[in-house]
């Protein structure tokens, strides 16, 4: 754990979590809400061969109630996609800063019973696809219909949360000090002191100059 800036594209979550994670030798589970699940976090921590439970960010449609992006079959390798009503368009190759994919309905959408619940566009819907499009459509359909991952997200969230409420209450989200380096300290020293409460709690004792942590039992 470090004090960072807290702005900067370099200080988000997502490429902090990348730092977290970077020394661990074998696969972990690791936990965060929608700030972690980026595209390129998912990628390098997937390929790393982490287990991911990161809340994925939800799809806004283009209508109120409408369609959102998974309700398109897109196959990124035919480079090709289908809407609701059936229609089939190529998908562009990537471009622009980004490296985004767009699929171009156009005139499909003019008497498609199903505009209304599409788009307001006059030219028609455009979807826009961006990279690790299939590892972040897999990531939004896993945390919708696993029972398994939906069960370890509700059982290990929470803990990850009340430890973040823990290192903030009692105005603790302002920094104490003027500086980096005071501030370092003070941020390690109250981690340091939360999480002896903590094991205090579960049971550490002091007894003879030496600490111990009863097992837990059945």
């Amino acid at each position: 754990m470090a004090l960072r800036p807290g702005a900067g594209a370099e200080h988000h979550e997502a490429t902090v979590g990348l730092d977290l994670l970077a020394d661990e030798e074998n696969p972990v589970d690791a936990f965060g809400d929608t700030a972690y699940s980026a595209g390129d976090t998912r990628q390098a921590l997937h390929q790393a061969g982490h287990r991911l439970f990161f809340k994925p960010a939800p799809l806004r449609p283009a209508v109120p109630g409408g369609f959102t992006l998974d309700d398109f079959t897109i196959n990124t390798t035919a480079a090709l996609v289908t809407c609701p009503a059936g229609h089939t368009v190529p998908l562009a190759d990537p471009g622009g800063q980004h490296h985004q994919r767009k699929a171009a309905f156009k005139g499909l959408c003019t008497r498609c019973p199903l505009r209304e619940r599409c788009t307001k566009a006059k030219a028609g819907r455009i979807l826009t696809i961006r990279p690790h499009h299939d590892l972040q459509a897999a990531a939004r359909h896993q945390a919708a219909t696993d029972p398994d991952w939906q069960a370890d997200y509700r059982r290990w969230r929470p803990p990850v949360e009340r430890a973040v409420a823990w290192l903030v209450q009692h105005g603790n989200r302002r920094l104490r000090y003027r500086g980096t380096i005071n501030n370092n300290t003070w941020l390690h020293t109250r981690a340091a002191a939360l999480n002896l409460r903590r094991l205090i709690n579960l049971g550490l004792t002091h007894t003879g100059g030496s600490w111990q942590l009863a097992p837990p039992t059945a």
